[in-house]
């Protein structure tokens, strides 16, 4: 069994006021901030199943989670069985844990992030920014443009 799923809080627990997206993930997971090397060791170990919920309840939808992260059916039988996530989920869970964060920073609140986010754009083809955080490549772009975006530079 998953030691750290055990960790994780309750779905009722409310979130810690002035933390970010990420710092509540990590918090849910550790109980603590850990540093990145802490934190690129767990991704390898691979994050609880249930780390995933948090996406959830940090506004993103149903589909939006499993298009991005994992299927819902694997998520199903990983959370069955009791199994950790994958490197790759794991790495996929953080990603958008971490670009919500900054796209919070860059818009001032949650609704302009998640309505930034889910927002086709020509840069991208047509496609929505949250779409492009399957992969780290994607991820780096994403996070250009909100950091372009904070600067004053059209995106």
């Amino acid at each position: 069994m998953n030691t750290i799923a055990n960790a994780l809080p309750s779905q009722n627990v409310a979130p810690e006021p002035g933390l970010t997206a990420e710092e509540r993930l990590l918090d849910a997971i550790f109980g603590k901030h850990p540093t990145e090397f802490q934190l690129a060791e767990m991704v390898e170990r691979g994050l609880p199943a249930q780390s995933v919920d948090f996406l959830r309840s940090e506004g993103l939808t149903f589909s939006e989670v499993h298009d991005v992260v994992l299927p819902a059916r694997t998520l199903k039988h990983r959370k069955e069985k009791n199994q950790a996530l994958s490197v790759e989920e794991s790495d996929r869970t953080l990603r958008v844990a971490r670009i919500m964060t900054l796209a919070d920073q860059v818009f001032g609140n949650r609704e302009k992030a998640l309505r930034w986010l889910r927002r086709e754009n020509q840069r991208l083809s047509r496609r929505n920014p949250l779409e492009m955080l399957r992969s780290e490549a994607g991820g780096d772009l994403v996070r250009q443009m909100l950091y372009q975006i904070d600067e004053g530079i059209y995106v």
